[in-house]
């Protein structure tokens, strides 16, 4: 547990540390600086972590599922063993 606030720490560190991520494609980027609409600018922002989203709960939900997997035939190994 203390390994995982460590870790979790330092990104969030890591992340308020850095400069603007360049992420977006060129035409992205190009449609973006020619807008000077700021609502525009953040409901694509907004957008870009909407559908950031679905990945990032399939990856967690994987994790997780294997994560509870593993414990459990840890847990009977365990009991065979006594």
């Amino acid at each position: 547990m203390r390994r995982f606030v460590f870790l979790v720490v330092g990104l969030v560190l890591l992340l308020l540390s850095s400069d603007a991520a360049l992420a977006q494609c060129s035409m992205c980027k190009a449609v973006l600086t020619s807008s000077r609409d700021a609502g525009f600018i953040r409901g694509y922002n907004i957008a870009v972590l909407v559908l950031l989203l679905p990945p990032v709960t399939i990856f967690c939900s994987i994790f997780i599922v294997l994560k509870r997997h593993k414990s459990q035939a840890e847990a009977e190994q365990s009991t065979e063993k006594d």
